[in-house]
């Protein structure tokens, strides 16, 4: 069966409530692929941690970024998993972790449901999306043994990650071209090199991927263009040099002149980054 048919043959399972929040429920679509292998992917798009204010407005699921891999994925045989979550200027940091968290919980605990093996679940996303996903990668992730619920006791670690133009150092960040989105996200401006032990450099800190590296973090493929004007290159360098340094399985995939954006625009000659995405997953996954 081709990539092409197998993707045409996909099931789209939308609005499945994954939690709620204040008695608002949070959405993912699942993508159910003509002929599963068994794993499954959380997507997670890019919006600058941001989501519009308007009633009509397009759901992050649903964005032309999720379609366009969840359906690349879903024609590889991964059951994708596309979600929602609170943004800002809303709703601020850690509101869009905590919920990436619940999204994995939630697949994990409903693995039978679904189809795909609970101890395989990998998650890929862009941009602010590939900031959730590196945190998903790095963060210890234990569930609550005493929670009510009982999806809130599964452990919220994935099995290995795919990062496209993934912020890592939001202090760095915040001092560059994405400082205004950041600061936003984070509610505060960001510490100055003189601060002491600050809430804005806890803050900071805590919510920047690249602080929480340690051996046991799950492997980790990271796409970036070098010519990427809001998100700069060096984030997913210094991500990369971080993972290597606690010898954790890592790879950065350069796009030569790539811009930011899901295609990567302005790419010359580009490798083929999608087939490098389905690679890693299959080789982490365990299909390899």
């Amino acid at each position: 069966m081709t990539a092409a048919f197998a993707q045409e043959k996909v099931r789209v399972e939308p609005n499945v409530i994954f939690g709620m929040y204040s008695g608002l429920a949070l959405l993912m679509d699942v993508h159910h692929p003509a002929t599963p292998n068994g794993y499954g992917v959380v997507y997670i798009s890019g919006s600058g941690f941001h989501a519009p204010q308007s009633h009509g407005a397009e759901p992050l699921k649903q964005s032309s970024q999720a379609r366009l891999y969840a359906g690349r994925l879903a024609a590889a045989g991964y059951t994708v998993f596309s979600i929602c979550h609170r943004a800002a200027p809303r709703f601020r940091y850690p509101a869009a972790v905590e919920d990436a968290q619940c999204a994995v919980r939630f697949v994990r605990h409903n693995a039978a449901r679904f189809g795909i093996r609970a101890d395989r679940i990998a998650a890929v996303g862009g941009s602010s999306g590939g900031h959730l996903v590196l945190m998903l990668a790095v963060l210890d992730g234990k569930g609550d043994p005493q929670a009510p619920d009982p999806a809130d006791r599964q452990s919220a670690k994935v099995q290995c990650v795919v990062a496209r133009a993934a912020p890592s150092d939001l202090r760095a960040m915040a001092r560059g071209g994405g400082g205004g989105a950041v600061a936003s996200f984070l509610g505060m401006l960001p510490p100055g090199d003189k601060d002491g032990e600050t809430v804005e450099q806890r803050t900071y800190r805590e919510a920047s991927g690249i602080t929480h590296v340690s051996p046991d973090d799950s492997p980790v493929l990271l796409m970036h263009g070098d010519a990427d004007p809001v998100v700069p290159y060096e984030q997913s360098e210094m991500m990369e040099r971080a993972f290597r340094g606690a010898a954790v399985p890592v790879k950065l995939l350069r796009i030569p002149g790539g811009g930011h954006g899901a295609t990567f625009a302005g790419a010359k000659d580009p490798p083929d980054y999608m087939g490098e995405m389905i690679r890693w997953l299959d080789t982490h996954l365990g299909r390899q």
